[in-house]
């Protein structure tokens, strides 16, 4: 059972950072200088955190299934984008 819990919540946090894309088409606030900021340090400390949560609940044995070692892939390259994007922020 909390395989599957921490597999379904792996799986979730895949999908979460594509919902950056039709908030900033839709909304025109999400556009200027001070909210887009926030909103796109927020989503990169979120992919950070999910990141760390695949590694973590992969490397410690709980969820090895074939879904966990997508989801470690692909929220192992949204964390590493995440850390890109703080550093880039923090460079300009």
């Amino acid at each position: 059972m909390k395989e599957r819990l921490l597999t379904a919540a792996g799986t979730v946090m895949m999908a979460v950072p594509w919902t950056i894309l039709p908030i900033r088409a839709y909304i025109p606030k999400a556009l200027e200088s001070p909210a887009a900021e926030i909103m796109i340090s927020c989503y990169a400390a979120f992919m950070i955190f999910s990141g760390i949560f695949s590694v973590l609940a992969y490397t410690k044995g709980i969820a090895r299934n074939l879904l966990m070692k997508i989801c470690l892939v692909v929220n192992g390259a949204y964390a590493a984008f995440g850390i890109l994007c703080f550093v880039l922020m923090t460079v300009s």
